[in-house]
């Protein structure tokens, strides 16, 4: 009897513009339901940016229904005023998956690009590519929604892993 399919969205967080994927998978097999990216406006405050982004992922998850969530971890970068702003956007993406009730699992951009081309430091352009491989289905919206599909079958490949973890 097969596995049953799960729905797993993923999330990559920006402050300007977080990008989200959903697969569908039983493990094996991969699906594209959607994707697409959630802009805020520069002009606004920066709570009313991150408000933007919860409530438009809030209305992405109930438009599609994923089961799990999984997110890229902020990678630091020099300016830590960008950081700051990046760990807040990471935040309310997060808490917007957790306010959904959604598990969220995190991955290093180094393990999604890994899972997803073979390769942990693969270029931006090698992951898209394979994307393109393993949903040839898609029309991806952005740059921001490639990375975000990207996250979400690396949670397919690793989620196994960490449901063994859970139990023990």
């Amino acid at each position: 009897m097969g596995q049953k399919y799960q729905k797993i969205i993923g999330l990559d967080p920006g402050l300007r513009c977080t990008g989200w994927g959903i697969i569908e998978t039983d493990g094996f097999h991969l699906r594209h339901i959607a994707n697409g990216f959630v802009k805020t406006k520069s002009d606004y405050a920066l709570s009313d940016r991150l408000l933007q982004l919860f409530e438009g992922l809030q209305e992405a998850y109930f438009l599609h229904k994923p089961d799990e969530a999984a997110v890229e971890e902020t990678f630091v970068n020099m300016n830590p005023q960008s950081t700051l702003k990046l760990g807040l956007a990471r935040g309310a993406v997060v808490l917007s998956a957790a306010k959904y009730g959604m598990s969220v699992a995190e991955y290093k951009p180094n393990k999604v690009k890994k899972a997803v081309t073979g390769v942990g430091h693969a270029q931006k352009e090698q992951v898209q590519m394979m994307l393109k491989v393993l949903l040839p289905q898609a029309k991806v919206t952005n740059p921001d929604a490639a990375d975000a599909l990207a996250v979400a079958i690396c949670h397919s490949r690793y989620r196994e892993t960490i449901m063994m973890r859970a139990e023990t």
